[in-house]
């Protein structure tokens, strides 16, 4: 049996399942698009190929096996899209969640089901229908559960809401003994650069008490100074709008001092090596045309 562990983002790394852009399907249509970037890019011509996006995903584990980290793929499945596996499930503490995601997406959680069937069945949950939660809107750090989610009266109307207030009671109700916190975040359907899609594409922890921060990615300024309250204003790195469009939050740590980054963030890199970190950088500029990044490819089983 495989006894999950993951309390935080940033304790090192033993095993993780990584997404595959294998057989990844042709473009999708307008119509198919679930987030404003990938649709920008599937008007302008320029949406990923995936032989430009295997490589990206190839070069990722490759930093993982250097350093000693468990990779699982999922099963392929023929023509479809499976690069973004933090969506379909993720862990807390010892406990695999099942998420509820768009309906069409069901397929890629089978394709992982053979990983999962290593779990101890009674640490295999799975929301109850009404619960929407993504595993990219859950961000784990140690005491506390941050959870991003949209507390608009629209909230059915927007394909980008991924995670709704039921999501947030669930996780309270599952883990009584943690602070969850929820985070009303800003979406778009049709302006990337103002679309908080998850939690993560606009913070995200590093290391042991920094972050990496887009102010306005949330609704509620309050939310925002409660991060500055519990990092410190001295221990957040602030991104501009057009970093958050380039998804420069979502990066991936493998241990307190080592970060993967997209190798295009140069201002992120100065700052992580001035804070003293590891920095392991990969391509990775065409999967991020679909609104995806290291975080939301990768799916952390266990950390030390």
């Amino acid at each position: 049996m495989m006894h999950l562990n993951v309390t935080n983002e940033t304790s090192r790394l033993r095993a993780l399942v990584v997404g595959t852009a294998v057989s990844n399907g042709p473009t999708p249509t307008i119509q198919e698009a679930y987030d404003p970037k990938s649709l920008e890019h599937i008007k302008a011509g320029t949406y990923p190929l995936e032989k430009d996006m295997v490589p990206e995903m190839e070069a990722l584990c490759a930093i993982f096996e250097k350093y000693g980290v468990t990779v699982y793929r999922p099963e392929l499945i023929e023509d479809y899209n499976q690069i973004f596996s933090r969506d379909i499930g993720f862990v807390i503490g010892d406990t695999f969640i099942w998420a509820n995601i768009l309906p069409d997406r069901e397929r890629e959680q089978a394709a992982i089901q053979y990983i999962v069937n290593n779990v101890e069945p009674s640490k295999v949950v799975k929301a109850p229908e009404e619960v929407h939660i993504e595993g990219g809107d859950v961000i784990l750090w140690d005491d506390y559960i941050f959870i991003g989610t949209y507390k608009g009266e629209d909230y059915k109307d927007y394909i980008t809401a991924r995670t709704n207030m039921q999501g947030v009671n669930f996780i309270k109700t599952l883990f009584p003994d943690k602070i969850v916190k929820e985070f009303d975040l800003v979406k778009s359907r049709t302006e990337a650069r103002d679309n908080a899609l998850h939690l993560d594409c606009c913070f995200q922890p590093v290391g042991k008490d920094k972050a990496v921060i887009y102010k306005d990615g949330f609704r509620d300024e309050a939310d925002y100074n409660y991060l500055v309250n519990l990092f410190g204003n001295e221990n957040l790195f602030h991104i501009t709008r057009d970093e958050m469009y380039d998804m420069t939050s979502n990066f991936f740590s493998i241990d307190t001092d080592v970060v993967v980054i997209e190798k295009g963030f140069t201002r992120l890199k100065s700052w992580l090596l001035e804070k003293g970190f590891t920095v392991e950088e990969v391509p990775y500029a065409e999967i991020a045309k679909q609104e995806g990044l290291l975080r939301c490819s990768t799916l952390p089983l266990i950390r030390d």
